[in-house]
Order: C-alpha cells, then structure tokens, then sequence
C-alpha cells in the first residue's frame, strides 16, 4: 500500500523572465515500509520536492496523498497537524536550536504532540541511550563535534517515532565514519518499520535504499 502518492505535482517561480519550474510532473508512489533515495545534480529540485513530502512548503499544484490524506486540499493548520504527526525531518545542516541542550532539543518534537512531561523524559532518556549521547545531554550545539550533532539531529527526528523519516544529505557535512554511522542507523530504523525518503549525491549511500529516483531540471528521468 502506497503510503505517498504524488501525481502530477509541479512547483515553480514568478520571475521578471517569466515562470521557473523547479519541479514538472512529479508522479511516484511510495510504499509504506519503503526507503527510498533521491538523486540528481545541485538545483535539480531534490530538496525542493521533500520539503512538499514533508509539508513545508505547500506552495505547489497537483495532487499529494499522505496515507490517504489529500494534503493539497488541506488547510494549513491541518497540514501543520498532519506533518508534526507524521514526519521526522533531517537537515543537512543539522537545525538544533543552539541555546538549548542536547536533551532540550530532543524534547521538542514532544512537547509540539502534548505528550506528558513525564513520559517526555522517559522517552528521552531512552534516546539518548540508545544513541549513546546520554554524556552529552547537558551539553549545547556549539560543545559538540559535527558528527555528534547530527547524531543528536537524527535522535531529534526520531524521537517522536515518526512513520516518516525525510533525510536531506544527512551525511553531508561528516566525515566517512560518521557517514557510516548515520547510514547503519537509518538502515536500523527502516528494518524497525519506517518509511524513509533520503536525498543524497553519494553512490555508497544512496545503494542503502531499496529504489532510486532520478532527478534532472525537476523532472523525473530513468537512468
């Protein structure tokens, strides 16, 4: 069963020059269960096409299904409510909040679902052992080697147990180890159950899906 079903889905810019597509007829279903790369050159729409999967940015035509909800239709705040509920979002570029501790950051994700302050800590703990950054809990951003922050920004995006984990080159700014790590833990997490859709310029890591798209000037292309 398709878990996202997007059909016909285009996003472009009003310029002076006229209009630029950065995304033309996007069609493509992905299973529930899936982990799924995207490829392509720089400004091929990559990012651009995973920030629409994860609801963040609504500005674009066509028709886009998440586990049968039309998100095309929806009002933003229902959008809102559908992503918090449902995503778990990589940046590349790690987004944790700089004057919040490592277990302040991973509360977050939690705090937005109304889940008790108790069990917010439970669960946090919990991450924080299982990504063996419990010494660095009480540490800020700024204290941690860049691998150790986006350790804890995959921590952050998991937290929450989303049914969709959106990866935006979340190995870019590490070294190969460090790769290596962020890699086998998104494989863990997909065998564990969740669908995740990662972008990627690197081959190694791109073969840890089990399907690859194409991307090129926004389009879809077989490769």
């Amino acid at each position: 069963m398709a878990m996202i079903t997007l059909r016909n889905v285009e996003k472009c810019y009003e310029t002076r020059a006229g209009r630029t597509f950065v995304l033309r007829q996007i069609n493509v279903d992905v299973r529930k269960g899936e982990f799924l790369t995207v490829m392509g050159p720089s400004g091929a729409g990559k990012t651009t096409l995973l920030n629409i999967i994860g609801m963040l940015d609504g500005d674009f035509t066509g028709e886009y299904y998440l586990d049968g909800h039309p998100v095309h239709e929806l009002p933003p705040k229902e959008k809102k409510t559908l992503g918090r509920d449902y995503v778990g979002f990589i940046f590349q570029h790690f987004h944790l909040l700089d004057d919040l501790t490592v277990a302040e950051n991973l509360d977050i994700p939690l705090s937005y679902r109304n889940v008790k302050r108790s069990e917010r800590q439970a669960l946090v703990a919990d991450i924080l052992d299982r990504f063996q950054i419990v010494a660095k809990k009480d540490l800020f951003p700024s204290q941690l080697s860049g691998g150790q922050q986006q350790l804890v920004a995959v921590a952050r995006a998991v937290v929450a147990e989303p049914k969709l984990i959106l990866a935006d080159e979340p190995t870019g700014a590490l070294h190969s180890s460090q790769g290596q790590m962020i890699m086998d833990l998104l494989r863990e997490l997909n065998e564990q159950g969740s669908t995740i859709i990662q972008v990627t310029h690197n081959e190694k890591w791109a073969a840890y899906g089990n399907r690859i798209i194409n991307l090129l000037d926004g389009w879809m292309v077989k490769t």
